[in-house]
Parts: C-alpha cells; structure tokens; sequence
C-alpha cells in the first residue's frame, strides 16, 4: 500500500489543515487514550497553504478546501462508485460531508468509523440509534444523524457498503513506542517533535505513517497502531475462544474470519483505537441499540488490557 512510503518525524505540520473538532470530554475512570483528546499544551505549527496534491493522483486542492468538512477531497475518483451529495457536499446544503471524517474510501481514521464495505442495513441502524440517542455521541454524530434525511442516510450507507476495504494500519507489539501528543486539528496522536520513546504502559497509541498526508485525507496514507508486547496472541485467544475464563467469542455473531455475518459488520481490520473505543462504550452503556444487551454481556467482564489485546488482534487481521 502507498501509505507506507514516509514518516515525518516532525508533526507540526499535521495542524495546518484539518478544521479543529469540538473539545470532547470523558466519562469519569475511562481511560483518555481511547478518546484522543487534545493536549493543552501544543508544540508550534507553521501552516500549510496554497495548493495541496498527494502521490500517486493527478488532483490538487487548496489547503483551505481540505481544512473544511463541506466539501472533501476526493483524490482517487476512479476507486470508487459515484458519491451522493450527502458524501461529497457537492451542491452545497451540508456543513459536515461524511467523507470528510470517513475518507472518500470509507477508511476513516481513529476518531471516526472504517465504513467501507460494511452492510447497508448496519449503517442505516446505527444512524438511527444516533438519531434516537440510544448511541450517545453528542459532539458529532448526534447532531449529524439529526440532521440528516432518512433518504440521506439510506444513499450514503450504500455508498460506503458498497466500497472494498483495504489494509489501513500496522500494528505493532512494543514496550517503548515513541513519544506522542494529541493534536487539536482533527484529533490526531502524532509523534512528539522533541523525539525519543516511553513505556506504553496499558494503552494503545495509534500514529499516521505519513501525518501531512493523514491530514490531507489521503486514502492511501495509513496508520501504526503500537500496543504492549503479547497483546496479539492474547487477543486472539480471546476472541476465538473467550480465553482466560471470558465469553467474548467474537467468531460467534462475526464468523469465523471475522468479516461478518449477513447483517452483522466485519471487525477484522479496523483500527485499534476505535475498536477499543466502542467496546469501552458498550461496557459503559453509552452504545446501545438492538443488540445492546448481548454486547454489553459478551464485554462486561473484559478488562482494560482484555480491551487493549482483542483491538490489537482485530486491528492486525486483513479486512477482507
């Protein structure tokens, strides 16, 4: 994949051009790694302007156009179906395009959702239970659902159904993974201009190979996913077999390579960190919907390193 051709150890340039997302905040006990919130304190940044172009495609786009979440850009045309207005902005009517967090692709990066090749009935669902509250994100996906017609959200789910997912992280076992900060500009943990390493302690830290390219919403630039030594293993146990005395057993709703049943979504491939993030809110109650009672069951007695080991394995496996 392309997306591993480079990476910047400087990520001041990551600030530049993703528009700043609304400060989040986080449960009370519920571990801030999985949530990707700013640091207070951030390293200088010199702003990109003027024409933008990434390899490998023969588009250019303005800074400034890349920076706004109306309209996004659309670097590879030719991968993908026709888009519908709701995921392109194209004709105006919307301030939050949904391939502006989801990537034309439907990869996404860790604060957002991998949508690509995920079943259209799923996504429709999972809108409404935005819609009703009874999958609790108030900063963005509440809001957006709310605003978005039914019709909307039914062409935009078989858009991204609709697109073929991709390898889009590494992951990576490691004691000492390099030192990270949080940006504001799109919520992204890149590498500490300063350099060196820390213990990884109970976490995952999830970087951009490239993070100008990340931040330009390349398609093709992905991710490297760190988490602590034998979480692979671990988590394969886990999910297989509800190793250590648990019942997850993933391979039961999702199959057996884990891309999903019928209706029920993939979860091989997907990013770590996100991962990790919704079995946190199924624990905690704030993702809920028809299945709500079975998953938070499957995950209420996953720990937090039990979290960290099956996102870690998840993340490690192709998508398809």
């Amino acid at each position: 994949m392309t997306g591993w051709i480079r990476v910047l150890p400087f990520a001041s340039l990551l600030t530049s051009v993703v528009t700043a997302q609304a400060p989040l905040s986080i449960p009370n006990g519920l571990p801030s790694w999985a949530y990707n919130i700013p640091d207070k304190v951030q390293p200088p940044s010199v702003p990109v302007t003027g024409p933008v172009r990434v390899p490998g495609s023969n588009k250019e786009y303005d800074a400034a156009k890349i920076a706004g979440n109306a309209t996004p850009p659309d670097w590879f045309p030719g991968e993908h179906i026709s888009a519908p207005p709701i995921v392109t902005g194209e004709g105006g009517g919307t301030t939050m395009a949904c391939g502006s967090c989801h990537l034309m692709s439907g990869q996404g990066h860790p604060e957002s959702a991998d949508l690509a090749g995920l079943p259209v009935e799923y996504l429709v669902r999972q809108m409404n239970y935005f819609k009703t509250g009874a999958r609790k994100d108030d900063a963005r996906m509440g809001p957006i659902a709310k605003a978005t017609s039914d019709e909307d959200i039914r062409k935009s789910a078989e858009y991204f159904a609709a697109l073929t997912p991709i390898p889009f992280v590494k992951v990576i076992e490691t004691s000492m993974p390099p030192k990270t900060y949080v940006a504001t500009a799109g919520r992204h943990r890149v590498l500490s201009p300063q350099g060196g390493t820390e213990p990884i302690g109970h976490r995952i830290i999830q970087t951009p190979v490239d993070p100008q390219r990340t931040a330009d919403r390349d398609p093709h630039s992905g991710y490297l996913a760190y988490v602590p030594p034998g979480s692979i293993a671990n988590g394969e146990a886990l999910v297989k077999t509800g190793g250590n005395g648990k019942t997850i057993q993933c391979v039961i709703c999702h199959g057996d390579q884990l891309k999903g049943l019928g209706e029920v979504p993939r979860i091989a491939g997907l990013q770590p960190v996100y991962i990790a993030r919704q079995l946190i809110n199924m624990q905690n109650g704030s993702s809920a919907g028809t299945n709500a009672a079975l998953m938070k069951k499957a995950v209420a007695n996953l720990s937090e390193d039990d979290i960290i080991s099956i996102s870690a394995y998840l993340g490690s496996l192709p998508p398809r």
